[in-house]
């Protein structure tokens, strides 16, 4: 059995950076757990690997499988973090018209378009940059893979969390704090809990969506922007589908890429061939851009509702949305202060933006943090972010 005071579970963005933070302020007494065998979590990206594209030297990328914009006007804190790690930005391209379906029988319609204010936006590289930059900052050593945590029990003085790797092996930590960098869904569906949480907390978090579990996109890279040539800013929206909402992908200076949302539900989603849904994909695209777009040199669907440590069965019923956040921690009892759920959904202002991972993962900070100090007999370290 191995000690550490602080267990992390769970690679993506919130756990990453609250690696990271522990890490600035010298713990470095803990352990980041992954189920998968990468870390990025919902953040996931496309870069025409493994593809039959002849020359991947024109394929620039990567291209955002997973959340695609910020919005710094209001989401300080993320922002912050961006400027700290000098990521270069850039606005969501959205100049000229948009191509509408109204009707899975009436032609697309050209329709002026539009800039959102604030302004959409994105990271060069993607938001596979974000999480390359913060993992930089915490140590390889406390980063451990394909770890599915089985288990949490609480004593006394201590939590004892068991996982298990790909082998079906498992191990054992005892730790003082548990961090939840998971869905709240997930990690009630997917964890044994001894004791078992607080009645209302287990509601709680079991009726907490999780954003993007029951989405897919799609995406579609080309050598030029050829929709700009045309006047058109890449946005579509359409009543036909198979997407319903369709953005401009592109990198500054290379890597053309077209992305939608695809509106088909989940579990309709499980009877259409990956193939198929190709084709009706670029299908799709050249009925709204042309005849350019019906060859991609490179593109792919990223369906979340296959990803079993983003989705559990109750995600893919109702209507997606950015819900309220779920209390992060039981207010007494064995699993007070003990046990912090710091991922996006968790956020107050946020919930399921990559911006509510960085506040979650703060305020479940702050906790940990405290009662460290209170243990030590010395005052809190002040988050500086």
């Amino acid at each position: 059995m191995d000690k550490v005071r602080i267990a992390i579970v769970g690679g993506g963005l919130s756990g990453l950076h609250a690696a990271r933070r522990l890490e600035r302020h010298g713990i470095q007494d803990y352990v980041l757990l992954e189920a998968r065998d990468a870390l990025g979590g919902r953040i996931a990206s496309f870069d025409a690997s493994g593809t039959n594209t002849s020359d991947l030297a024109s394929v620039a990328g990567p291209f955002d499988l997973g959340p695609t914009w910020f919005w710094p006007d209001y989401q300080r804190q993320l922002h912050r973090l961006v400027e700290e790690l000098d990521l270069p930005r850039f606005a969501q391209f959205e100049s000229g018209d948009t191509v509408v379906e109204n009707s899975a029988t009436a032609p697309p319609v050209r329709v002026r378009g539009y800039v959102n204010s604030p302004t959409s936006m994105r990271l060069v590289g993607g938001m596979r940059a974000l999480i390359d930059a913060v993992r930089a900052g915490v140590g390889p050593e406390r980063i451990m893979t394909g770890q599915v945590v089985r288990s949490l029990r609480s004593a006394k003085d201590f939590v004892d969390l068991t996982a298990v790797d790909s082998s079906g092996r498992a191990s054992t930590w005892r730790v003082e704090h548990v961090l939840l960098a998971l869905p709240p869904r997930l990690a009630a569906q997917t964890i044994g809990f001894e004791p078992p949480l607080p009645v209302l907390l287990a509601d709680e978090w079991n009726s907490t969506a999780t954003w993007m579990a029951a989405q897919a996109k799609y995406v579609a890279v080309y050598d030029t922007p050829f929709w700009r040539e045309q006047g058109l800013s890449g946005e579509g929206r359409s009543r036909r589908g198979p997407m319903v909402e369709i953005h401009d992908a592109s990198m500054p200076g290379s890597g053309a890429a077209l992305f939608g949302f695809i509106g088909v539900p989940a579990q309709a989603r499980k009877t259409v061939d990956d193939a198929v849904m190709h084709a009706l994909c670029r299908a799709q695209l050249v009925r709204l851009f042309g005849s350019q777009a019906a060859t991609p040199r490179a593109d792919a669907v990223k369906d979340w509702a296959r990803e079993p440590f983003t989705t559990v069965p109750a995600d893919l019923i109702g209507e997606a949305r950015h819900g309220a956040a779920p209390s992060n921690m039981a207010s007494s009892g064995p699993w007070g202060c003990r046990l912090i759920g710091i991922a996006s959904e968790w956020s107050p202002q946020f919930p399921g933006y990559v911006a509510g991972a960085i506040e979650a993962a703060e305020l479940g900070l702050k906790v940990v943090l405290s009662a460290m100090a209170d243990t030590a007999g010395r005052e809190a370290p002040i988050l500086d972010a």
